[in-house]
């Protein structure tokens, strides 16, 4: 009977455990709400112009065009890209300051800008692991800061995930 009872107590114990945490989660839900963040899909096809460029104009010696050997990655890659942009966009911190030229900002916009040097040096016909690592981690970096600038957290899970997707596609694709 001892036995029996304070297995109930724990049992009891681990539930109220369990629903505390969930009256958090709550509360901390209650600071977002669906809408539409038009910075999010603007940083996107900020980020995305010049693969829009790459897919009309094949670069010289184009090894992106090659056929990838982290086919599962990709695939977990691209499912997180499109959750994480759904996010940015549509989820919307209350809390969130107004957008401006925060740590966070400027940080985003420098990894745009080594992004887009590392797409030119790319146009150039350079190929080595520098300019792949600049085509392939700022990028993600740049997400990640403009969505801690936005305070969505919930955006941030799948943008790392992508990160490492991305990070692992570029390494083992092009410079292994």
């Amino acid at each position: 009977m001892a036995f029996l009872l304070t297995k109930w107590v724990r049992f009891d114990i681990m539930f109220f455990k369990i629903d505390r945490n969930l009256q958090e989660d709550n509360i901390l839900l209650k600071k977002y709400r669906f809408g539409f963040d038009i910075s999010g899909l603007i940083i996107f096809l900020i980020v995305m112009l010049p693969n829009f460029i790459w897919f009309a104009v094949p670069a010289p010696n184009d090894i992106l065009r090659n056929e990838s050997v982290t086919t599962i990655v990709d695939i977990i890659g691209s499912i997180c890209q499109v959750l994480f942009v759904g996010l940015i966009c549509v989820i919307i911190n209350k809390e969130r300051n107004k957008l401006r030229f925060s740590p966070l900002i400027i940080l985003a916009v420098i990894c745009i800008i080594l992004y887009f040097a590392g797409w030119i040096l790319y146009y150039n016909g350079i190929t080595n692991p520098l300019v792949i690592i600049a085509m392939t981690l700022p990028p993600c970096l740049a997400f990640i800061f403009f969505a801690l600038d936005r305070k969505n957290i919930i955006a941030v899970v799948p943008t790392v995930c992508f990160t490492i997707c991305h990070l692992i596609y570029g390494l083992v694709n092009f410079i292994l």
